[in-house]
């Protein structure tokens, strides 16, 4: 059974050379653009990461003078802290999300939460704030509640807090981000210049 599988899998003889070609250009293609687009950041819990798309650079300025620059990172407000698979996945699933709508450039103008992630900041505001709300009686609400009148986000009355007034990608023109540097190799570089 197994020689019969291999032989569906492996081209005949004639095909070898331009079937390890045509696999060997496209291992450096994904190599290249995971090496161009920061990719293996992403893995970490830097805020840098997040700027590494030039439409989050305004959440990332406002972020940086906010009270939660000194406590919390993006993750730790974006992404589920319940356990690290569902962190990772949650990770992926919203990157993937991200990376298509910008290669696709159907990013939108104003950027708005989902309602997954609504949901995520929404338990990560209880998480770390849970001592502070006991007697308020808003807590364990949730995005679907909240849009029929049943509950209250925490951002429904702490509308400006970590982001400021961030309306647009434009509300911030001058904003100070890090700017991750020139993808091209130093070797490529120097033959660009001769």
């Amino acid at each position: 059974m197994g020689k019969s599988i291999l032989r569906y899998i492996i081209p005949p003889p004639e095909w070898r050379f331009a079937a390890i070609i045509s696999i060997g250009m496209l291992a450096g293609v994904a190599t290249y653009t995971l090496y161009v687009s920061n990719a293996f950041s992403y893995l970490s819990d830097d805020p840098k990461a997040c700027v590494n798309c030039h439409l989050m650079a305004p959440e990332y300025a406002t972020w940086q003078h906010s009270s939660h620059r000194e406590n919390a990172s993006c993750n730790d407000c974006h992404v589920p802290q319940d356990n690290i698979f569902n962190k990772y996945f949650f990770k992926a699933k919203d990157g993937l999300y991200h990376a298509s709508m910008f290669t696709l450039r159907l990013e939108p103008q104003v950027i708005q939460i989902k309602e997954a992630s609504s949901d995520v900041v929404q338990a990560n505001c209880e998480r770390c704030h849970n001592n502070l709300n006991e007697n308020i009686g808003l807590l364990d609400s949730n995005t679907k509640m909240a849009i029929h009148g049943e509950g209250r986000l925490c951002w429904d009355c702490h509308r400006e807090v970590p982001h400021g007034r961030v309306k647009s990608q434009s509300s911030t023109p001058n904003a100070r981000v890090p700017v991750k540097g020139s993808p091209t190799p130093a070797w490529l570089k120097s033959i660009m210049d001769k």
